[in-house]
C-alpha cells in the first residue's frame, strides 16, 4: 500500500511541479521510466500473488533505474549507447509484458 501511496504522490509532484530534466540526463529518462515500469509492475505480480515485501521493490526500482542508466552510461563511453539501449529497452520491456501476462492471469484466472 506504501508503494502506491509514494507512486502516485510522485506522480503528483512531477505533474504540478514539472522538473526539469538537465541535457546530459535527457537520454537517460526513458531508459529510467521503463525500468521504473518494469519494478512497479513486478511489485503488483508479488503483491498479487501473496509475496510483496516493501523493501524488495524498493531496492528492485533503484537497482532497476541505476543498472539500466548505468548500462547505457557505459554504452555511451563505448560508443554504442544506442545499441544498448535498444536492448535494455527489449529486455525490461519483455519483464513488463510478462509481469502484466501473470497478472492477467491472476486477476481472471486464466
Amino acid at each position: 500500500m506504501i508503494a502506491v501511496l509514494g507512486l502516485a504522490v510522485g506522480v503528483l509532484l512531477g505533474i504540478f511541479l514539472k522538473p526539469d530534466v538537465p541535457l546530459g540526463l535527457e537520454q537517460y529518462l526513458p531508459i529510467a521510466v521503463v525500468a521504473a515500469l518494469d519494478a512497479v509492475f513486478g511489485g503488483l505480480r508479488a503483491y498479487l500473488d501473496g509475496i510483496f515485501d516493501d523493501k524488495v521493490f524498493v531496492v528492485s526500482f533503484l537497482s532497476n533505474v541505476v543498472i539500466a542508466a548505468g548500462i547505457v552510461y557505459v554504452g555511451d563511453k563505448l560508443g554504442v549507447g544506442g545499441q544498448l539501449s535498444t536492448g535494455v529497452i527489449v529486455v525490461l520491456g519483455i519483464r513488463i509484458f510478462s509481469n502484466v501476462a501473470a497478472i492477467r492471469r491472476h486477476l481472471f484466472h486464466a
